[in-house]
């Protein structure tokens, strides 16, 4: 019972760890472009699926579409989206010229973190609070003791109090890492 929470866990803060990285920090980082997705003949596909993405240099991010007609379209989606970054097509690859962040977006970042975090906790919290739930079911359908029970119990916090304090800590390194350059 305790590896299958543990494992709950763990893709929180792994879905956690992926959400992190789609968010700025000033540096190229093609995780930025996880979240856009272009509407390609009628169907949103993620940007990754449909083109080459590579970083040249630290604030050059150059995206080379796999097919060279959904130019335009990628375009598009990434003008369209919450990045923050004006596209440049050169009728080959695509641009995008990662601008220091203000002081103001470095913020909204670090907000944006401090959520996606929140959000990895909350399903910590969940995994725990099913848990602790069969655990009851099982000491009140008499499968296991009540004292078996407390142990599991204790045993079920802390792997929680573990995978929450995980979270803080990746929290507090992109804290840091949108706050310096």
């Amino acid at each position: 019972m305790l590896p299958e929470i543990e494992e709950r866990m763990q893709s929180a803060v792994d879905a956690t760890l992926r959400a992190f990285n789609s968010i700025r920090t000033g540096r190229a980082n093609a995780a930025i472009l996880d979240r856009v997705l272009v509407d390609y003949y009628n169907s949103p596909t993620p940007l990754k699926s449909l083109a080459g993405i590579s970083t040249p240099d630290s604030t050059t991010i150059l995206i080379q579409p796999f097919d060279p007609s959904s130019l335009a379209t990628i375009e598009k989606a990434i003008s369209m989206s919450d990045l923050g970054m004006m596209p440049n097509n050169d009728g080959k690859v695509i641009r995008l010229n990662v601008p220091p962040l203000t002081s103001e977006r470095r913020q909204e970042f670090v907000k944006l973190a401090a959520k996606c975090a929140e959000e990895g906790k909350v399903s910590v919290r969940n995994a725990r609070r099913d848990a602790i739930d069969e655990v009851r079911k099982q000491e009140k359908n008499s499968d296991i003791s009540e004292d078996e029970s407390r142990d599991l119990q204790d045993q079920i916090q802390a792997l929680t109090d573990k995978y929450t304090d995980k979270i803080d800590k990746l929290l507090a390194e992109k804290e840091k890492d949108i706050s310096t350059v």
